[in-house]
């Protein structure tokens, strides 16, 4: 494993004058105020703004039990990452440690895995921003409008790392920004603070006015679980970037130490504003979307266009971030021999061209049999890798519970971030991520998902032992 090196603490410096560069060869080009953006608008997806209603339908207010629970299972597991990272910054995170607490076929299975992943988000966002972007400009086909938000945004990644961390800077902030402004604007409405507002004031009685606070019964928290789950996924991005920031150690830290209160204002505070604003089973939420019909409730004009230009800006965060973290990745398992060797070479700036390219290839065919094959390829490969995040977790909860060993005994210092209770919340986080991969097996929505996730896993585990064994036997005399 080529673990990157704090700077601070080398002293070398690479490639332009008094640009940092890490020992892989990564450019230190993000600043501390793009890590701390990187690491807020990381748990900010997409899939807050449109999967929130499904969930408010389907449990009522105790959807935010299941945004609680979700959200204690990511503060976990971000902790135990952030444990790992602090002490030892890498951009292939996870998957490096994986390799060096499990074995290599875990870092070279969970590292293609998660590369598969973020390289099927490409198409889906590239194709929401489009459906979005067609609604503003019918003359321009949906399809163009993919291909352009596409190529400028792999443009901005091959310029250099400072150009993605500048323009994720921005998207964040947009993000972090609307939220935040929606979640004041709806509490002062919902106490009847604010002035003019259409809303009557009720405070927190559509908590449970509407059939109480389980109206759904307490087994609709778990339906919630299932149906939130996946608009969290994202949070551990800041822990590679990380690796190509000035300070790494401390980027990590911050990031760690402050993801309660992100989960905790972004999702639980809005969600709340939502359901305090209106009663749960109010047909708007699911019709209109849960902020636009929050929105038009207090008497936003606009509402709808509002959200779409704020969604317009979560999909880009998500593409620039998903092309951004597929491409490092691949670069990691360039550089470990678990990719083809071309894919650790980096230009001048530090930029892994050959990773960043291979990603995006596989995004724009992805893009490509999203309109071609919908019903059919596509869905197979969002399907299958629908669960990988979850399994992704599950190897960080695994990693770590070996890491903690290894890092205590070379270099305790190093060990600034530690996990609470360990180990035994450490097995609580993956009992619970176990649990919720079992219930997704039992529900019907989900089934489908889970077991080709695993079917694709299985494949990819088998490449990693075989791989892994024939490296052994010709490394013996």
């Amino acid at each position: 494993m080529n673990t990157q090196t704090d700077l601070a603490e080398e002293g070398g410096r690479a490639g332009e004058p008094g640009t940092p560069q890490s020992a892989d060869g990564l450019k230190a080009g993000l600043k501390n105020r793009h890590l701390s953006m990187i690491a807020i608008g990381g748990v900010i997806g997409a899939g807050l703004f449109v999967g929130s209603s499904g969930g408010i339908a389907a449990a009522g207010p105790a959807i935010l039990v299941s945004y609680a629970l979700v959200g204690a299972m990511v503060v976990f597991v971000m902790r135990m990452l952030g444990e790992m990272a602090a002490a030892s910054p890498d951009s292939g995170s996870f998957s490096a440690y994986a390799e060096r607490a499990l074995g290599r076929w875990a870092g070279f299975s969970i590292g293609w895995l998660y590369w598969f992943f973020w390289v099927v988000v490409l198409a889906v966002e590239a194709t929401a921003g489009a459906v979005i972007l067609e609604g503003w400009v019918p003359a321009v086909p949906q399809w163009a409008w993919a291909l352009a938000v596409m190529v400028v945004l792999t443009a901005t990644n091959l310029a250099s790392v400072s150009s993605y961390g500048e323009f994720e800077f921005w998207f964040a902030g947009v993000k972090v920004v609307a939220i935040g402004a929606f979640v004041v604007i709806g509490l002062l409405a919902a106490f009847g603070l604010l002035p003019g507002s259409d809303n009557p004031g009720a405070g927190l009685a559509h908590l449970t006015d509407a059939g109480g606070f389980f109206p759904q019964g307490a087994g609709a928290v778990l339906t919630g679980v299932l149906m939130v789950v996946f608009s969290f996924m994202g949070s551990e991005i800041v822990t590679l970037a990380a690796g190509e920031s000035e300070d790494p150690r401390r980027a990590v830290t911050k990031a760690t130490n402050s993801v309660i209160w992100r989960i905790a204002v972004f999702y639980l505070g809005s969600v709340l504003v939502v359901l305090t604003l209106l009663p749960w089973n109010d047909p708007s939420i699911v019709e209109k979307g849960s902020y636009v019909a929050a929105l038009d409730s207090i008497g936003i004009p606009h509402a709808g266009q509002i959200m779409n230009v704020i969604v317009l800006t979560a999909v880009l965060s998500c593409l620039n971030s998903a092309l951004y973290t597929a491409s490092r990745m691949a670069f990691s398992l360039g550089e470990r021999g678990d990719a083809p060797q071309r894919f650790a070479r980096v230009s001048a700036k530090g930029v892994p061209v050959t990773a960043i390219w291979a990603s995006v290839a596989f995004g724009f065919l992805a893009v490509y049999l999203n309109y071609a094959f919908k019903d059919t390829v596509f869905t197979f490969l969002l399907n299958s890798s629908g669960a990988v995040a979850l399994f992704v977790w599950l190897v960080i909860c695994f990693t770590q519970l070996r890491m903690r060993g290894i890092l205590m005994r070379e270099s305790p210092e190093r060990v600034t971030v530690r996990m609470w209770l360990f180990p035994y919340l450490t097995w609580a986080t993956a009992g619970m991520i176990l649990f919720v991969l079992v219930s997704m097996l039992f529900d019907e929505a989900n089934r489908q998902v889970v077991l080709l996730s695993v079917l694709v896993a299985a494949v990819v585990v088998t490449v990693g032992l075989v791989l892994d064994r024939g490296r052994r036997t010709a490394a013996r005399p």
